[in-house]
């Protein structure tokens, strides 16, 4: 009728992607407490703009039990991942009582929390040839690949990590994938056309942040990435969309984010300069709505969609 206003439908966002048990969103940087724990006001700001599903990233298992605590005190926001992140690979070498002593704690932990609801991902795990110096390829491998086992044994779709590393991350994955019903998601993605191409082929979905938005050529690999395949997250505290990115030329006409300021001069409400957080998942969906040529509804509804079928997140898929 004329006259009529329709009103916006309300944006929902799941941030798949959130390092939330790193101190900085607790106030503590470097060891240093400069300012007040405002990880409550941080989860408030995201679910003002329609962020109300978190996945915390566990990348050791002292990050995943983490992870689990934060899913605890936060009931029904948010969820956990348990894993040893490639870069973190040597842990299983120095664990005390060995290697197949933290398989099993990983096990036991996974096994538990998600039962309880806690935990919906195995992950993050992967492999990343761009950091030997961290964790030696051998150690990737061979840790990455007992690590998917073990998603097999027990029945977690998986959160993964591939940086430089194609031919043996898809390798090791297409002999397990038939065995995960609902697959897993590559996080993080900044790999080429080819490979996010194969990797959908493979069945698995694709995680965009600001990092996946950096060049040119990012964006092009973006714009093809199906929209049944894509989920948004922020991986904050790092990984914002920054101003000299090739993405950032999209925001001139996106909503603001909250005023950010130095950490010595925090105030409530405010976010701070450099530390990511998931209230900037708007300007993710922003830009993908921009490079493909959709609404930002478009995009909110299917990443929405695509994270609830795989991770469940304590919603029904459509």
């Amino acid at each position: 009728m004329e006259g009529e206003t329709t009103e916006p439908r309300t944006l929902k966002y799941v941030d798949i992607g959130i390092n939330l048990s790193d101190p900085v969103f607790r106030g503590s940087y470097h060891g240093k407490q400069v300012h007040e724990d405002d990880l409550a006001d941080i989860i408030e700001r995201a679910r003002n703009i329609g962020c109300t599903k978190f996945m915390v990233t566990g990348s050791d298992l002292k990050e995943s039990k983490h992870a689990v605590q934060i899913a605890n005190d936060y009931p029904g926001s948010c969820y956990a991942t348990v894993g040893v992140h490639p870069c973190q690979a040597k842990h299983f070498d120095t664990h005390l009582g060995g290697p197949s002593k933290l398989l099993e704690e990983l096990r036991t932990l996974a096994l538990a929390t998600k039962q309880s609801g806690h935990t919906v991902a195995f992950g993050e795990i992967g492999l990343d040839y761009d950091r030997l110096f961290l964790s030696p390829k051998e150690s990737q491998l061979k840790w990455f690949e007992a690590q998917l086992d073990l998603a097999v044994e027990v029945q977690l779709p998986l959160f993964l990590h591939s940086r430089a590393a194609s031919e043996d991350f898809e390798r090791l994955l297409k002999s397990r994938l038939d065995r995960l019903p609902r697959g897993g998601l590559v996080h993080s993605f900044t790999g080429t056309m080819e490979e996010m191409q194969r990797l959908v082929d493979l069945g698995l979905d694709i995680g965009v942040n600001g990092c996946s938005l950096k060049t040119e050529e990012n964006l092009e690999v973006v714009r093809h990435i199906p929209l049944d395949r894509i989920q948004i997250e922020t991986d904050g505290p790092w990984c914002e969309i920054r101003p000299s990115h090739a993405s950032a030329k999209y925001l001139s006409d996106a909503s603001p984010l909250p005023k950010a300021v130095k950490k010595e001069k925090w105030q409530k409400g405010c976010m701070i300069k450099g530390r990511n957080e998931p209230v900037a998942i708007a300007h993710v969906a922003h830009v993908i709505a921009k490079i493909k040529g959709v609404s930002v509804e478009e995009v909110c509804e299917a990443a929405w969609n695509n994270s609830i079928k795989m991770f469940g997140l304590g919603e029904t898929s459509n």
